[in-house]
């Protein structure tokens, strides 16, 4: 009984969350447009606002990962993290210059606040043999959200321009909307037991391979620029503006195809073997846009892109969360998420500094020299499979 109701649980979760990413993609294939173009910025502007978005994302998920396991509660902080999202997109929809963007992408971000208590659930309602297996699912229902909302961008782009973004992200509103009450509604979460003092995941609570992990992960953060580099970069060589979402379209077809099959890989034959094989993956995507700027290059770099998020994505929270503490799972995701995004902030301002100062292959280079030292340090890290 209590594992139908585990799979039911999941399964709502997911299919919130592919509502989320179904609203958050509707507005993603054009960000870096919609922040170069409309406002009249240059890069470094745009590594600016990225970069802090992917702090403020590590930020919240420490202090909703601590929060989470001190009142052994994880629904309320998903279905916030959702409407966050939904309000910053009206936020954005009224912005009328790029610093009034800031304060509703720090809106948007921090409604990751959602995703250590999200995935300490779905860790608690996993065994080793299928942790994998249901994160590749939560993966793939929400790259098969974001799919939805890029060929919803598309169709929109086409049909009316970027011109009238507003409309556009105010629709880009709903489903994160209607995400947030499913959560709400659907899910009936267990009622903690007897109250007890909680004082927080400490250093010593936490494994060599936790700590080595984390170190590695984040020195790749350092490196691992957004996405909206690999767009503008496309733009850069030809590619038209109503073509570039579709090269993100093929960037997460890529990732929704891959995460599942990931997912299950890494419950046969190791987490670690399949970050490897990710790390791998994005070191090619560095590796070609260095070597060979054509269009047929460009668009492998996408597909090879959506490969190394579906393998990362997938499988990096499902290590996590078996190298951490069982008691401090949501905290010790949460810790580990600040710590790669101390290193994500300034990684998208570097590649902006680096593209303005020394070309537009510079942020490619670095990516590929942290991308190589990760994965050697990688190799040291042992897998704790069976003791979670």
């Amino acid at each position: 009984m209590e594992q139908k109701e585990n799979k039911k649980t999941i399964r709502v979760f997911a299919a919130a969350s592919f509502l989320n990413d179904f609203g958050s993609d509707m507005i993603y294939p054009i960000w870096p447009l919609f922040v170069t173009t409309v406002f009249s910025t240059n890069m470094a502007v745009l590594g600016l606002i990225d970069g802090l978005g992917d702090a403020i994302v590590s930020i919240s998920q420490a202090i909703s990962g601590y929060l989470s396991d001190k009142i052994r509660r994880r629904k309320v902080f998903i279905w916030t993290g959702y409407f966050f999202g939904s309000a910053s997109r009206i936020g954005y929809a009224f912005s009328d210059i790029w610093q009034h963007v800031v304060p509703f992408r720090v809106l948007d971000r921090a409604g990751k606040i959602r995703a250590a208590p999200r995935d300490a659930a779905f860790a608690d309602l996993s065994t080793d043999e299928n942790r994998g297996r249901n994160f590749g699912l939560l993966r793939t229902l929400d790259n098969l959200g974001a799919l939805c909302g890029i060929i919803a961008c598309i169709a929109f782009v086409w049909l009316f321009s970027l011109a009238q973004y507003k409309t556009l992200f105010l629709t880009a509103a709903i489903p994160s909307t209607i995400g947030a009450l499913l959560i709400l509604i659907m899910i009936k979460e267990r009622k903690p037991s007897a109250a007890r003092l909680y004082k927080g995941v400490s250093f010593k609570d936490l494994s060599r391979n936790f700590r080595l992990f984390t170190m590695l992960s984040a020195i790749f953060a350092l490196g691992s620029f957004s996405y909206s580099f690999l767009l503008i970069f496309a733009e850069n060589y030809g590619f038209s503006e109503a073509f570039v979402p579709i090269l993100y379209l093929i960037f997460t077809a890529s990732a929704l195809l891959f995460s599942f099959p990931f997912g299950r890989l890494s419950d046969k034959i190791g987490r670690r073997t399949v970050l490897i094989v990710s790390y791998f993956l994005w070191g090619l995507v560095s590796l070609i846009s260095i070597l060979v700027q054509a269009y047929w290059a460009i668009i492998l770099t996408f597909v090879l892109y959506g490969m190394h998020k579906g393998a990362i994505d997938t499988v990096q929270k499902a290590f996590v969360s078996e190298l951490a503490p069982m008691e401090f799972r949501a905290s010790s995701l949460g810790g580990f998420q600040l710590v790669v995004g101390i290193c994500a902030f300034p990684s998208s301002l570097l590649a902006g500094l680096l593209w303005v100062s020394f070309g537009v292959l510079a942020p490619f280079y670095f990516s590929l020299a942290m991308t190589v030292l990760s994965a050697l340090i990688l190799v040291f890290v042992r897998e704790n499979r069976g003791k979670s």
